[in-house]
């Protein structure tokens, strides 16, 4: 075997080796997901037995079983895998995209936006449910045109996006808190519920909502994958590959958006969730890709387990999903800035 054959060989068993350790992990994560589903189906105020959950969930439960789990808690349980698969694919769309870990849609401004038109909509309009939703979906997609629009320089600097991102987010919060310091308390209450992220009241709108978004944007997402390994290698290789840059940068940034605007508008703005969904999706894998349908996993997997600690780990008291995912996510962000300075290439 010559020395060209030999090298063709070991990248062809490397290959082989990853898809193979993507495939287990992808399946683990699956199991995990279904398991906590449906334990998360199985509590609440009439406990009902896992296997019958399951039994249920296939047409084979009860008429009461049937009612408590497919009518009450199955639409609040399904918003939560679909909120998660959503931000973990966005996540891992903007990383890869600006290949920093720290570009996710929570951190550079895009749910800020969010937040702020839907506290706008609640306090000024009031408003509620679809409406609410609505005006949070057209908040992210201006936050992030006009992202776009200040970061162009002759193409867009990720470094520019990035630090752009986190302006505005800034910009965003500011104006949140003014529109909270000045509404009513009862207002201000249903608007702060939201903004912490919630699960709660989740009906079969949402889920409808949710399934559209993720039939329409998980397989662009997928498609998209190989332009996304591109332009991680950086613009001039890019180029040269013959990959048009700027418009499959702007095409990735529109779903990526868009998977994180309508998240956000289902269940308020979940934070960090796509924060740590891809870095632990490429490290399951050894994949140096986005990882999508991983980061998809872990993101639902992230948020069904935050939701189940919510609801059932401080007895009477149910917390907001956003609440668990923030002590979750928080520290994470502290650990990669300290370990991003460590290694010198921090700010």
């Amino acid at each position: 075997m010559t020395t060209a054959e030999e090298a063709v060989h070991i990248i062809s068993h490397a290959r082989a080796v990853r898809q193979a350790r993507t495939v287990a992990v992808i399946g683990v994560l699956a199991m995990l997901v279904f398991v906590t589903f449906c334990v998360s189906l199985s509590l609440g105020d009439f406990k009902i037995p896992v296997i019958d959950v399951v039994k249920t969930l296939f047409g084979g439960g009860d008429k009461a079983t049937e009612f408590i789990v497919n009518r009450l808690r199955l639409p609040r349980a399904l918003t939560g895998l679909m909120v998660g698969a959503a931000l973990g694919m966005s996540g891992a769309i903007f990383q890869s995209i600006a290949r920093n870990p720290l570009a996710s849609p929570d951190i550079i401004g895009v749910t800020y936006g969010a937040s702020a038109f839907a506290v706008f909509a609640i306090v000024t309009l009031g408003m509620t449910g679809l409406a609410v939703s609505g005006f949070a979906i057209a908040g992210a997609i201006l936050t992030a045109f006009i992202m776009y629009v200040l970061a162009w320089r002759h193409g867009v600097s990720s470094y520019r996006l990035i630090l752009i991102g986190i302006g505005i987010g800034a910009i965003a919060t500011s104006i949140t808190s003014f529109l909270l310091t000045k509404a009513r308390v009862e207002i201000a209450q249903q608007a702060l519920i939201w903004l912490t992220g919630s699960l709660n009241g989740r009906d079969w709108s949402n889920v409808q909502a949710m399934t559209v978004t993720l039939a329409i944007s998980a397989p662009l997402s997928v498609w998209l994958v190989h332009r996304l390994r591109i332009l991680q290698l950086g613009d001039e290789t890019a180029y040269g590959l013959g990959l048009r840059v700027e418009s499959s940068r702007l095409g990735l940034i529109v779903v990526g958006v868009f998977l994180a605007a309508v998240a956000t508008a289902a269940a308020g703005p979940i934070g960090f969730v796509a924060f740590v969904g891809p870095p632990i999706a490429r490290r399951l894998t050894r994949s140096p890709g986005p990882a999508m349908i991983t980061s998809a996993l872990i993101g639902a997997l992230v948020v069904a387990v935050s939701d189940l600690i919510a609801q059932h780990a401080f007895g009477e008291t149910q917390l907001p999903v956003g609440v668990v995912t923030g002590v979750v996510g928080a520290p994470y962000l502290m650990y990669l800035l300290a370990r991003t300075n460590r290694v010198g290439s921090g700010g």
